[in-house]
């Protein structure tokens, strides 16, 4: 379980933003809980749709979490009574409330890709003009 707790005392002033940044952590930590939310936040899902659109997850690693994700209130699991069974997972009101916390980290993901390609091709153009 990717569960992290804060080492030593922060200074009173801080105590409070460093617990609430540490249960943001608890519950998005672990590699694949972002990439899970973003899926649900586009549609509900079934698990096997969930493993093919996550390139190289295992079973057990899904399942767990998918399990930690509906214990911190983030996922709501269906099980219907059908044959073959049926479970589909969705987020939960708290989970689409993450949503424009996702929408963000994009944004950000996108401006810091940007920034890394154009440095990189920056480089190759200059060691081109230093043959």
């Amino acid at each position: 379980m990717a569960r992290f707790n804060f080492q030593g005392e922060p200074p009173p002033e801080e105590k409070e933003e460093v617990c609430s940044l540490t249960l943001t952590q608890n519950v998005i930590a672990g590699r694949w809980k972002i990439v899970i939310l973003w899926h649900l936040s586009r549609q509900t899902r079934r698990f096997n749709e969930l493993q093919r659109l996550l390139l190289g997850i295992s079973k057990g690693i899904l399942t767990r979490q998918l399990r930690e994700l509906e214990e911190d209130g983030m996922v709501h699991r269906e099980v219907y009574k059908e044959v073959p069974p049926k479970v589909e997972y969705s987020l939960t009101p708290q989970g689409k409330s993450f949503i424009p916390v996702l929408d963000i980290m994009g944004e950000w993901g996108k401006k810091y890709m940007e920034k890394k390609q154009s440095e990189q091709n920056y480089s190759t153009q200059v060691n081109k003009k230093e043959l």
